[in-house]
Order: C-alpha cells, then sequence, then structure tokens
C-alpha cells in the first residue's frame, strides 16, 4: 500500500523523467529532421513522407531516451529532497533507503516492461517501415515530382526537362523531351506546355504536349523529319519499381526478439548470421535489464557531500549511462564478428557495472558518512575554487588598471 510519502516521491520523480524524456526525443528527432528533409528534397519526394519516417523512428528514440530519463527523474527528486534536508527527516523517522526506492522501482520495472516491448516488438517493425520508405522514395514510388530547370531521367532512355510547373506540377511549360530507342531512333520534341494522363495500363501513362515541334531521327532516314503539333501524345513506360526487401533480410534491428532466438538457435543457419543474432538479442536484454540499476546508481550520485550543492552527480551519471552504453556496442560488434562469445562479450560488463553501482549504493545507504564520488567531489570543489579565484584574479588587475 503506498503511503502519502510514496506519493510525494513520485510527484518529484514524474515530472522531470518526463520533461527528460520528452527533451531527449526531441533532440533527436530535430537532428534527424534536417537529414531527412535534405534526402526528401533531393529525392524530389513530398514533404508529408518526412514526418511518416520520423513517426517509424520514435520506438528507436524513446528505447534511447527511457533509460536516461529515469535516471535523471530518479536523481533529479532525491537530490531535491537531500538539498532541503528532507532526506534527514526520511531517515530520521525510519525509513531507510531501500524503503524510498519502492516508488522508483515501480517506475522502473514498468518502463522496463515498456522498453522491452519497444526494443523486443514494436521498433525492429517500425524500422522495417523506416527503411521501406526510403526505398520507395529513391525509387519514385511516392510520386517524387520532376524538379524544375534540370534534366530528369524517366526510364532508362527518355530524358525530360521543364521550364515551369504550376497547379501542384499538373501544368508543365517550357518542355524538352528526348527519348531514344535501342534500335538508334531518336526523337526529340519540344512543346509550350503539357501534362501527365494516366491510361488503363498502370505501367504506362500518356504525357500530352501542345503547341510544339517534333524531330524525328533514325538510322535510315537521310535526313531528321520536323513535324510541328497543336497538340502529340507521347506514351512514356513508368520503370518498373522493384518489390522491397522482407523484413530482416539480414539486418539484426528489423527481427523481433523471438525471431532472434530463433534464428540464433537454428544450427541450419550459418555461423556468422547465427552470431550476429545472438550478440543483437544479448545486446538488447543488456540494455533493457540495466533499467533495474538505474534507481540505485541515481541515489547513489544524488547526495551530495554535507554542505555541497556540487552537481557532479548529475553530470557523472550521464557519462557513466553514455560510456555502458558504447561499451555494450563494442560488445555487440565483437560478438557479431564471433571474436567473443556474446555472453562474455555484453554480460560480463553488465556483472562489473552491477558491481560497481552496488558498492556505490552501499557507501550510501550503509556507511555512516559514506560518498562514493566524495574523492571526485574534492578535486571538483578545488579546480571550481581554483577556475573562481583565476577569475577573481583577473577582475581585480582590470579594475587596478
Amino acid at each position: 500500500m503506498l503511503t502519502a510519502t510514496d506519493a510525494y516521491i513520485a510527484r518529484l520523480v514524474f515530472f522531470p523523467l518526463v520533461g527528460t524524456l520528452i527533451l531527449a526525443a526531441m533532440l533527436l528527432v530535430l537532428d534527424k529532421m534536417l537529414r531527412l528533409f535534405d534526402f526528401v528534397a533531393a529525392e524530389g519526394g513530398p514533404v508529408s513522407v518526412v514526418w511518416r519516417m520520423l513517426a517509424n523512428l520514435l520506438p528507436e528514440y524513446l528505447s534511447l531516451g527511457i533509460p536516461i530519463g529515469l535516471l535523471l527523474g530518479i536523481l533529479l527528486a532525491f537530490r531535491k529532497l537531500a538539498m532541503s534536508s528532507e532526506l534527514d527527516v526520511f531517515r530520521a523517522v525510519g525509513l531507510s533507503y531501500t524503503r524510498l526506492l519502492r516508488v522508483p522501482y515501480m517506475f522502473a520495472v514498468g518502463l522496463m516492461l515498456v522498453n522491452l516491448a519497444l526494443v523486443g516488438y514494436i521498433q525492429p517493425k517500425a524500422r522495417y517501415a523506416y527503411e521501406e520508405l526510403g526505398f520507395e522514395l529513391r525509387s519514385g514510388a511516392l510520386g517524387a515530382s520532376i524538379k524544375v530547370g534540370e534534366f530528369t531521367q524517366l526510364g532508362d532512355r527518355m530524358t525530360l526537362r521543364i521550364e515551369q510547373s504550376r497547379d501542384g506540377g499538373r501544368e508543365l511549360y517550357g518542355i524538352f523531351v528526348r527519348a531514344e530507342a535501342k534500335s538508334g531512333t531518336s526523337l526529340s520534341v519540344t512543346a509550350e506546355r503539357g501534362k501527365f494522363l494516366a491510361t488503363d495500363d498502370p505501367n504506362t501513362i500518356i504525357f500530352r504536349l501542345t503547341n510544339g515541334t517534333l524531330v524525328h531521327d533514325s538510322p535510315d532516314y537521310k535526313t531528321p523529319r520536323v513535324l510541328t503539333f497543336s497538340n502529340h501524345d507521347l506514351p512514356i513506360d513508368l520503370p518498373k519499381i522493384e518489390s522491397f526487401r522482407r523484413r530482416g533480410g539480414g539486418k539484426d534491428r528489423e527481427y523481433t526478439i523471438p525471431e532472434l532466438v530463433r534464428i540464433g538457435t537454428d544450427a541450419s543457419i550459418p555461423e556468422a548470421q547465427r552470431n550476429q543474432t545472438r550478440a543483437n538479442f544479448h545486446f538488447r536484454m543488456v540494455e533493457v535489464v540495466m533499467m533495474l540499476l538505474m534507481p540505485l546508481l541515481a541515489v547513489a550520485l544524488a547526495i551530495p557531500p554535507k554542505r555541497s550543492t556540487s552537481a557532479l552527480g548529475v553530470f557523472l551519471s550521464i557519462v557513466m549511462i553514455v560510456t555502458y552504453h558504447k561499451i555494450n556496442e563494442y560488445g555487440e560488434d565483437v560478438g557479431a564478428l564471433g571474436l567473443v562469445d556474446p555472453i562474455i562479450a555484453l554480460w560480463v560488463p553488465f556483472a562489473l557495472f552491477s558491481a560497481l553501482i552496488a558498492w556505490m549504493y552501499y557507501q550510501v545507504a550503509f556507511v555512516p558518512g559514506g560518498q562514493p564520488i566524495g574523492a571526485l567531489e574534492k578535486v571538483f570543489a578545488k579546480s571550481g575554487a581554483a577556475v573562481r579565484g583565476l577569475f577573481s584574479f583577473g577582475r581585480k588587475r582590470s579594475f587596478q588598471e
């Protein structure tokens, strides 16, 4: 049963957790958005594709932001309790750190299950949808518009250039078309305006040209034939668009967790692929289980020394979680290459990281006056004092001059 104290801690944890998660996701989305706009503009696709691609990246960004949001939410909550001396009051009435971590662990378990669903099932399918959108955009299946003032290839043997485009690309002006056949016959057309018309054949469209000149040349002709016209229909064969590959296709990030287990245990699959899938499976599992360590790490780093307002713990927490994530990525790469068994490459660093966090938490919770980063706090304090003294000396010197 939750008490008023638990509800109070829940409020303190919730708001920085959500704020950090939203901020991290927004930063990742904004960084990717700029590159996607450049990519879609270069391919001539509609802007709506950017939002669809970003939506498919959200599960991946949330899976990265949830552990950091959980860590900072708990850390900032306990730091506020420590700075306001409320933590001393809780301790004085008999509430241990372990008891105070009841609500943070509820957050941790709930978010761990959410993250497991994201990395295990939602993210692989969303990643595949993202790759499929990029493929369709590059292949022209999303209706990429013809670029004004540039030569555009339509199929293998037709080139088109237009000077103006109006009404959303429905009306084209200042048209030049050059088409060549395998037999050596060529067709060059200039026209005042034109528009595309659909036909019963989905692989063919009609380019209706108005008020232009047509030059038809062939190896059999002594001189090219020239024809002026008021209306001329030019059939255009659309390039065949390859069907996109099936989900997975050698990309481990597109497999769900059950699929990774099936592939990793199938002796008929080449060993190299099995190593890759096993490494990816253990990487996902380690990243998810790691979230159970976040409350202990947050409390160990949240409490500064007495009469100190140092924020070194906040900075160090981010450094530790990012460093450990990079170690896991390296372990996955080593395991995928078959140099080290993925279990050793990923779970041994996890065991060492767990031992370090358990020691840090023990120092805070069970050692009187214990401070796991006390030495770093002293170095940080001395460095800060030296920097402040340097600036103070500079101000005094400039004042005397």
